[in-house]
């Protein structure tokens, strides 16, 4: 089972609980300002936006309009009835409703024209939204500094960066394009009953008002249900994520009735977030229905009233019940839209939350490029902490001539990974220089400054791609003559070869074509080919067999021929013949020297050597006994 790379104590996450409700802090804290934010994406496509618009003027000025042709034809057979009876021929029908009839489907076929436009255009608007968001999102990711990986969950970035993104271009695509025919209808529908009666307008505008506060009161409760969902769904996401990676180690400790039940009970979490959320969009529209039918009601008898009264024609009535559907119909659109755009609001803001994480540092203006380094190295007076205010290391200082050997050793959580993630320039100090050639890092590009320094952790990782591919990484140029006669050197052409493709066999890192050990003798390989100043490895190899091992430790040694390296340190063989031994311990460097000086010092290393090198020694001594007496060749 591969290891993970660890997080910073300083960075612990709170372990979930699924009874722990969220805290007030994850309700959307100002919708405005992200919808603002979100019609600023959506105006980059103002061409496309204006046609939608157009498009739903022309065919709601269509649809507004069809009540009135309906009317008028209704009025003129009412009268021709009335003059002849229902004697009439089918030539006088037709001379009667053949115009309305011809004047309706044109303004039918019209308007399915236009709204074919609309949905196509409004399609590609919601796309392009997701596209330029994920673009945002991307560039964003390799601005970020790693201590935000290290504070965040996995489960809970994916989510930000895929789900919340396409949440809001879905309800874009289906509920901006209602809410945009919606609000049009709406206008023309009022205009034209204004211009028939004003007394009907008023009366239907009262009674259908009613639905615009059972909305506002539905939506008031809505974000922070979105909200709601929309984090535990991260939660969720984060869980399952840690369970698949961490499936064998699961399996071996006999957790799976653990994570099981942790998983159902948040999966049943979201299960209730997610059904209380679309209960809310939905609830909307029963309510509105019912306000719809009282309105409707009250039409046909003032309606009726009028008309047995002679001020208002049967056509007119008619008409009239028919924008009352056309309004209710708009009203109850809107309400939906208003209703689910709090979930795209509440994502939107998520993702915003993500695109403004403070960012690494700016590169210098004028970086110092370094043609040929030597390797020097110098860390002055070095002060650093993951939290502000919580220094990790206080004073940090020593220095490396070129082509020398460093082993970092110390217990577990000294500060061993993060001294060479200080060098790497992954985090920002808060106090002192890291130098390479006498040049502070933060003159140098950090691009230039990491094309300088080839690094393997214990914690390899490959992509999916072709051994060839993985092996150039690093120099993507390389030729595959290059790419060879670095495999040889680290150790890896032999297996590559036995494999069916050879050095273009597809690996990544979750499939088992490759071993552990040989991914670690690949990332050595790797960067190798880049021909570093400066190699930082971390020769850990407890998960992999003693042959492996060798083989790896064979590799490592080669890699450090003729170049500064820094060595996270296991293994006896490599602090003894180290140049230089740093020696940490609760993120400082408490002593410094070559391994006789520090043993004759009989300080803090001394100690760490007695009470686990020594032994490991030992060990050490009797595994080579017993590996040269099953193969002599060994020797």
């Amino acid at each position: 089972m591969r290891k993970r790379r660890k997080k910073p104590q300083q960075q612990k996450k709170q372990a979930f609980n699924p009874e722990v409700k969220p805290e007030m802090e994850d309700i959307p804290k100002n919708s405005k300002l992200a919808g603002k934010r979100l019609m600023g994406l959506l105006l980059q496509q103002k061409w496309a936006l204006l046609i939608i618009l157009l498009a739903a003027v022309v065919s709601s000025g269509l649809f507004a309009v069809t009540p009135i042709i309906m009317g008028k034809a209704l009025d003129q057979l009412i009268q021709a009835i009335r003059a002849n009876g229902l004697s009439g021929s089918y030539e006088q029908l037709a001379k009667i409703v053949g115009l309305p009839l011809l004047l309706l489907a044109l303004a039918y076929l019209i308007g399915a024209a236009v709204a074919f436009v609309q949905e196509y255009t409004m399609a590609s608007v919601g796309e392009k939204l997701a596209l330029s968001m994920r673009e945002k999102i991307s560039e964003k990711i390799t601005r970020l500094p790693l201590h935000y990986y290290d504070a965040n969950e996995t489960g809970e970035i994916l989510s930000r960066t895929t789900n919340d993104p396409d949440k809001i271009a879905e309800i874009l695509k289906t509920g901006a394009l209602q809410f945009a025919n919606a609000l049009c209808n709406l206008v023309f529908s009022v205009v034209i009953m204004f211009a028939l009666s004003p007394i009907m307008a008023v009366i239907i505008i009262a009674t259908m008002s009613l639905s615009v506060f059972a909305t506002k009161a539905i939506s008031q409760k809505t974000l922070a249900i979105f909200a709601e969902n929309q984090k535990v769904l991260g939660e969720l996401n984060g869980k399952i994520e840690e369970y698949y990676t961490g499936n064998l180690i699961i399996k071996s400790f006999n957790q799976q009735d653990m994570v099981t039940q942790t998983e159902r009970e948040l999966s049943e979490r979201q299960y209730q977030a997610n059904k209380k959320s679309q209960f809310v969009i939905y609830a909307i529209y029963p309510a509105i229905r019912f306000l719809t039918q009282l309105s409707f009601v009250v039409t046909a008898i003032v309606g009726g009233i009028f008309a047995i009264n002679g001020s208002m024609t049967i056509g007119t009535v008619q008409a009239f019940l028919q924008y009352v559907n056309q309004i209710a119909d708009p009203i109850t659109q809107a309400s939906y839209f208003i209703n689910s755009m709090q979930a795209a609001l509440a994502s939107a803001e998520r993702v915003f939350e993500f695109l403004d994480e403070a960012e690494e540092l700016p590169e210098t203006s004028n970086p110092i490029a370094i043609t040929a380094p030597d390797g020097a190295v110098a860390f002055e007076h070095v002060r650093f902490g993951y939290k502000p205010g919580q220094l990790l290391m206080e004073d940090v200082s020593f220095t490396v001539r070129p082509n020398e050997m460093v082993a970092i050793v110390g217990p577990t959580g000294a500060g061993k990974t993060t001294l060479v993630n200080l060098l790497m320039r992954f985090y920002e100090l808060e106090g002192g220089t890291i130098s390479v050639d006498g040049i502070d890092i933060r003159n140098l590009s950090k691009s230039g400054l990491r094309r300088m320094v080839g690094m393997v952790l214990q914690d390899t990782w490959i992509f999916k791609g072709t051994i060839a591919e993985n092996l150039a990484y690093g120099k993507m140029d390389a030729s595959r003559e290059e790419i060879i006669a670095v495999a040889k050197a680290a150790r890896c052409d032999h297996f590559i070869r036995t494999l069916s493709e050879g050095y273009d066999t597809v690996i990544s890192n979750e499939e088992g074509t490759v071993s552990q050990g040989q991914m670690q003798l690949l990332t050595i390989a790797r960067a190798m080919l880049a021909n570093p100043a400066l190699m930082i490895l971390d020769e850990a190899t407890s998960s992999v067999d003693t042959k492996t091992e060798l083989e790896v430790q064979k590799a490592m040694v080669q890699s450090m021929k003729g170049k500064t390296s820094f060595v996270i340190a296991h293994r006896l063989s490599t602090i003894k013949s180290a140049d230089l031994i740093l020696v940490m311990n609760e993120g400082d460097i408490v002593e410094q020297g070559n391994h006789y000086d520090l043993l004759a010092e009989n300080g803090f290393y001394a100690k760490l050597y007695n009470s686990q090198f020594e032994k490991a020694e030992e060990l050490e001594n009797e595994l080579a006994e017993d590996l040269l007496a099953v193969n002599p060749l060994l020797s």
